[in-house]
């Protein structure tokens, strides 16, 4: 109960600070920040996920007691990497390039990239090794710090320079208070590891770089075309909807994947699958509801929390920008574990490949690619062309798909969404969201049980055991 709460909360700031930020420096800021926020994520995932990966792949609290070479390994691969980024970017400042932002503004955001790439190391090797508390302190005081310091510079500071720079600080300064104080293990390095590590993560990194640069893409197209106020409102809907589901579906994923690594220790190859196919059936029982949700109190949502100089012009790009970032967050985290369980990657590749080259070519061919909502348009259909992909590569591999969880999950996120949406409009904005959120989640929920989708009624049954446990101590 203590990790769902930490997650609460800090989904709920995470979800919160595009919205402030956006309220307090405006529509032209706003896409200016966007743009250096999307720079901040391609060097993160680029550069860092790979480490990320590795660790919840092949890091263990046995591991790091009986093989300190892997923890060894992995931070002299983060402390190159980062001297490299410190480097290049000294360079790239030096040179005084126009590279679109003002140097100032790329300096930050390539520092934020950096700081979240070290953060999210640590918070990985956290749950790798089952430290629920550890990973749960990191997350929530992260969380409200960044909150607190963005939304603050963005009130005293309204300019993207700040709001970045105190993001940053944000993940070196929760790091700083709640470092590990445990005794090191004597660490070494060792290059076959890191050549496995390469081998592994690489090329999922390199999909997931390639996703990453599609929002960057789009939002500084779209900025030169029609200018950066109209980059902040395609931006805002952006945000709104990756932060949903990345925070679903991270959480989901640090707790499933490695569920999954610890069944293939435990009882082979094969067990291992299994659990990637029950996680995957709980993703989409997650992910789905939530999309059709959101799209069905968005007017309400949007009344109420959607500054008024985005306000109307949102609406559009949000109903294109929810069904898109849904199925982003299927693939990385529903699907391509089917091929992480594996050690099969080029699936992934080739899915991202796709999204790519339909991006490109819709952003560049199609002459409805301008404004907010074209640009969304084109976001939608090519993560959709990846998600189309990746699926079918799982499909040719005969992996393990629980069609009937994943078939009720539809059915009853339908049925939820046809109850919802003749109401969309029907009260005031207040009671209507609180309306619309308590009656979809009742009858979701009601369905979910009837239905039993992803084993729901075992795992609150489990659930409640290990609460009552815990009550006893």
């Amino acid at each position: 109960m203590t990790f769902v709460a930490v997650f609460l909360v800090n989904a709920a700031l995470s979800f919160a600070l595009s919205l402030v930020v956006a309220h307090l420096v405006g529509p032209e800021s706003f896409g200016r920040y966007a743009v250096a926020l999307s720079i901040s994520v391609v060097i993160n995932t680029a550069l860092f996920e790979w480490l990320r990966l590795s660790t919840t792949r092949f890091y263990s609290e046995r591991v790091r007691v009986g093989r300190p070479e892997v923890q060894g390994t992995l931070d002299l691969l983060y402390a190159m990497t980062s001297a490299l980024v410190v480097a290049v970017t000294a360079i790239l400042l030096a040179a005084q390039l126009d590279l679109g932002l003002p140097p100032a503004l790329l300096g930050a955001a390539i520092a934020l990239g950096l700081s979240v790439g070290l953060f999210d190391y640590r918070t990985a090797q956290a749950r790798a090794r089952f430290l629920d508390r550890r990973y749960a302190g990191l997350l929530l005081a992260r969380g409200i710090l960044a909150f607190a310091l963005a939304t603050g510079a963005a009130w005293l500071f309204p300019d993207p320079l700040h709001v970045i720079s105190a993001s940053a600080f944000a993940a070196v300064a929760t790091m700083a208070i709640l470092r590990d104080r445990e005794t090191r293990l004597k660490f070494r390095f060792d290059r076959a590891l890191a050549l496995r590590f390469a081998r592994y993560a690489v090329p999922l990194v390199a999909a997931s770089a390639l996703y990453q640069l599609l929002p960057l893409l789009n939002r500084s197209v779209l900025a030169g075309r029609a200018g950066f106020a109209e980059a902040g409102y395609f931006s805002l809907a952006s945000e709104i909807a990756v932060r949903l589901f990345q925070n679903l579906g991270s959480a989901l994923d640090l707790a499933l994947f490695q569920l999954a690594v610890r069944e293939e220790e435990r009882a082979g190859r094969a067990a291992g699958e299994r659990q990637v196919a029950r996680n995957l059936a709980l993703v989409v029982a997650i992910l789905l509801p939530a999309a059709i949700g959101l799209c069905a109190v968005w007017p309400s949502f949007e009344a109420l929390f959607v500054p008024a100089s985005f306000r109307g012009e949102v609406a559009g790009p949000m109903m294109l920008a929810i069904p898109a970032f849904a199925a982003y967050a299927l693939v990385q985290y529903g699907l391509n574990p089917v091929f992480q369980i594996r050690h099969r990657t080029a699936p992934v590749i080739a899915a991202a490949v796709a999204a790519l080259a339909v991006n490109l070519a819709l952003l560049f061919g199609w002459p409805g690619a301008f404004g907010a909502e074209g640009v969304a348009a084109v976001q939608l259909a090519s993560l959709a062309a990846g998600l189309v992909v990746v699926a079918a590569a799982a499909l040719l591999v005969r992996a393990v798909f629980p069609w009937r969880d994943l078939g009720l999950a539809v059915v009853a996120s339908a049925i939820m969404g046809a109850a919802l949406w003749p109401w969309r409009e029907a009260f005031p904005p207040a009671l209507g969201l609180a309306a619309q959120v308590a009656a979809g989640a009742a009858i979701y929920g009601m369905l979910a049980l009837a239905f039993d989708i992803a084993d729901i009624r075992r795992n609150l049954a489990g659930l409640m055991a290990r609460l009552r446990r815990a009550k006893k101590h």
